[in-house]
């Protein structure tokens, strides 16, 4: 049974994933040679500050850190830190590195990050320059880059204090393209690979929004992000919701069937919408996460 506290921490979480919904989602240029593996893919054409307004939310709340959890800053650039949130309960559990949607905030999973731990599970949930208490401005560039950062700082944690359960990369609406990013370029280092909400390319949602710079074309960009699925071996979870009407299931569909992952499954939870994935389906969506993680 749902308690009274899961009904308020959902309502509270959705009002603030509606106030700021998922529009479309630019590009930038990205270049990282990872262990050997180099990838281009060109986003400048679209970073620029007309479309970033309205695709990133950046609201400077700071929240107090609940009892158990830790706030961790990641250096990125001179006087500007990534602010994440570690709930963690247990070294020998599993841990997620968990990247939000552009309308959301660390202390938004204050009330959400305990229903992980109940399944044994340790997450941190990742600010983007300007959220919270990170500092900065976003833009596409940066949230790539950004996300290489946290990643490699997580690590180091879990080593240096002795957690031993594993690393997972999950990403929700935008944050799908720090996690695929990280998915291609570090899969030696992850265990597995979990979407939701997610698309397989910025482009495509562009063109679907009707918002693509005059004389700006696409294809060759989206023809990268497509290619560089296949070659993500990484065990992989994507679930979408069946009504989304941001993020259409097509996408999900597209992305999950682009995975280069021999393991890989897709989860549709009935009746969601972009924003309700996790509060309407909340058995089947712990329940899947657990179970791709113990598998």
């Amino acid at each position: 049974m749902i308690t009274e506290n899961l009904l308020y921490v959902k309502f509270a979480f959705l009002q603030r994933r509606i106030l700021y919904s998922l529009q479309a989602i630019p590009s930038i240029l990205v270049k990282i040679i990872r262990k050997g593996l180099t990838d281009v893919i060109d986003y400048s054409v679209l970073d620029n500050p007309l479309l970033l307004q309205n695709i990133f939310y950046p609201y400077p709340e700071v929240t107090p850190c609940p009892p158990g959890a830790v706030d961790i800053f990641v250096p990125v650039e001179k006087n500007v830190s990534i602010s994440c949130r570690f709930y963690a309960e247990d070294k020998s559990w599993p841990n997620i590195l968990y990247f939000h949607g552009n309308g959301e905030l660390v202390g938004d999973y204050d009330g959400i990050a305990p229903y992980y731990n109940e399944k044994g599970l340790n997450i941190m949930v990742v600010d983007y320059r300007g959220y919270g208490a990170s500092g900065g401005f976003p833009k596409f560039t940066s949230m790539i880059s950004d996300a290489h950062s946290v990643f490699g700082e997580f690590k180091k944690i879990l080593l240096r204090q002795g957690y031993e359960g594993g690393l997972w990369v999950m990403g929700r609406s935008l944050g799908s393209a720090s996690a695929l990013d990280l998915a291609y370029h570090c899969q030696d280092q992850i265990k597995g690979l979990i979407i939701e909400s997610g698309f397989p390319s910025f482009g495509r949602l562009l063109k679907r929004k009707g918002i693509v710079p005059p004389g700006t074309s696409l294809d060759a960009f989206n023809d990268a992000c497509l290619a560089r699925l296949g070659k993500i071996y990484l065990p992989a979870l994507v679930m979408h919701g069946q009504y989304d009407s941001l993020v259409p299931l097509q996408e999900a569909q597209d992305l999950f069937d682009g995975l280069g992952s021999p393991a890989k499954k897709m989860i549709i939870i009935p009746d969601a919408d972009h924003n309700t994935t996790m509060m309407i389906g909340f058995d089947l969506y712990f329940g899947y996460i657990n179970e791709f993680i113990e598998s």
